[in-house]
């Protein structure tokens, strides 16, 4: 993706593909006004002479055949209140497949060039409109799988996250100024009172820093979703609790072992987080390779899951498959639902130290709501108080906030030591942590990177 330039212009179908009342074709840069001025038939004056912020109906034609395209509204925006900061036109025609894509290649073939997977967003950020949070905000509030999902992305497109990151940026910058100037002091001549002064600002912006990476998780489950894998013996209640849990009768439940042959997923919203819930073949030795396969299927999955739910029938003892299964599994991935207590109880939770465990009967009375509430504690570990709290929810962030955070504690530490040796090595680890957390909304980013955070999005956007 090339880099904006003066003479560039572009144009995008802005809409998803398929059948819609609407339609809409952007058009963004220096040759904005000119090419609608060539496309539009109406009434006068021409677009590039109407005022920013208004719409004008008319037909769309094509400049070089005259051949009208559609009946179609032409909106204004004029430099820098847009969208990407420079002249735009956005063209809003019937829906469906054929008028927007007419219109767009009578704009390509008028001198405007095919946007490039996000390059309106793109845009928008090299020329001052949004930082990189608010840009991955936008792609993370399209791809939002929840409502609450939606709500912090929201938060932080209206520079939530971005305000707590340069508010870190300047305690940083200005601890930099401060420990530079310490190198200016001659020998024996600086108090260690001052060191030990900027030390103690330096602890307030780990705590700050470490409060972010607190939130990492939760943002992880809302941007992706978390993968609940259920699994346990033939004949345990899996399907019965899929249905459970996914409000419908999603898989077949029978009481005759290895009904459930490959793994059947059903995407469901808790609470606002996105689960993905996969029932698995029974855990047996299998008669037939149909469910040998699906067994294997079950490994595979258990070996992607961010939580195994592992049901046991409750009225007989604890096999020993069973045992190592559970023992196979860390504590905070797994969940032993002890199934089955409406026909006698030969296991407790006393029988699996260290491992959560839930009694219960899906048949007589499923306490669905607790097992929800569990899953939640599991999957997420420390939930913020508020869908107004900015999450670092991306990786990238997490990334740089984690170097940042390791910097920051080595300046802490070669500062604390009082000898002038370490003032200058100190220097270089709060300018590095300061890169860091530039680079989160946008300070020093390479082409490449742009490119490869941009190419996410969808063309148009």
């Amino acid at each position: 993706m090339a880099v904006p330039h003066p003479a560039d212009t572009i144009a995008a179908i802005a809409t998803a593909p398929g059948e819609g009342a609407i339609a809409i074709v952007r058009v963004s840069g220096p040759d904005a006004y000119a090419l609608a001025d060539r496309l539009f038939r109406g009434p006068s004056p021409l677009p590039s002479a109407r005022a920013p912020g208004t719409f004008a109906h008319g037909a769309i034609a094509d400049p070089a055949s005259g051949e009208v395209l559609d009946d179609a509204l032409l909106l204004i925006f004029r430099s820098p209140h847009s969208y990407t900061g420079e002249d735009s036109v956005e063209i809003q025609c019937h829906g469906g497949s054929q008028a927007a894509r007419r219109i767009l290649d009578a704009l390509l073939s008028a001198g405007a060039r095919q946007a490039d997977p996000g390059e309106f967003t793109k845009r928008a950020f090299l020329n001052g409109k949004i930082d990189l949070t608010q840009a991955e905000a936008v792609l993370d509030l399209i791809h939002a799988r929840s409502e609450r999902a939606a709500r912090l992305a929201t938060a932080q497109l209206e520079d939530a996250l971005g305000r707590r990151i340069r508010a870190l940026y300047d305690a940083l910058l200005a601890v930099s100024a401060d420990v530079e100037a310490m190198l200016d002091f001659p020998d024996d001549e600086l108090p260690q009172s001052v060191p030990n002064d900027i030390a103690d600002r330096l602890e307030a912006v780990s705590a700050e820093i470490q409060a972010l990476l607190n939130t990492w998780h939760e943002g992880h489950v809302l941007r992706d979703g978390a993968r609940i894998v259920i699994a346990g013996a033939p004949n345990v209640g899996k399907s019965t609790l899929l249905n459970l849990l996914a409000g419908r009768d999603r898989a077949i439940v029978s009481p005759h072992p290895g009904t459930t042959r490959d793994t059947i997923e059903e995407s469901v919203v808790l609470n606002g987080y996105p689960l993905q819930l996969v029932d698995t073949a029974g855990l047996r030795d299998a008669p037939c390779e149909i469910e040998q396969e699906g067994i294997r299927r079950t490994r595979r999955a258990l070996a992607e899951a961010d939580l195994c739910l592992c049901l046991v029938d409750a009225s007989q003892p604890l096999s020993d498959p069973e045992r190592d299964f559970i023992g196979q599994h860390e504590p905070e991935r797994i969940v032993v639902l002890l199934n089955k207590i409406d026909l006698g109880q030969k296991i407790g939770p006393e029988n699996l130290p260290g491992i959560d465990s839930m009694v219960l009967s899906l048949q007589k009375s499923p306490p669905t709501a607790k097992i929800g509430e569990k899953i939640l504690q599991k999957i997420v570990q420390k939930p913020s108080g508020s869908d107004q709290e900015p999450i670092a929810i991306s990786e990238r962030h997490r990334y740089a906030l984690l170097i940042a955070l390791d910097e920051v504690k080595s300046t802490i530490n070669r500062l604390k030591t009082g000898s002038e040796s370490d003032f200058l090595p100190a220097a270089t680890h709060v300018r590095s942590a300061l890169d860091q957390i530039g680079f989160i909304f946008g300070k020093n980013c390479t082409e490449d990177m742009l490119d490869r955070l941009f190419s996410r999005f969808c063309v148009g956007k």
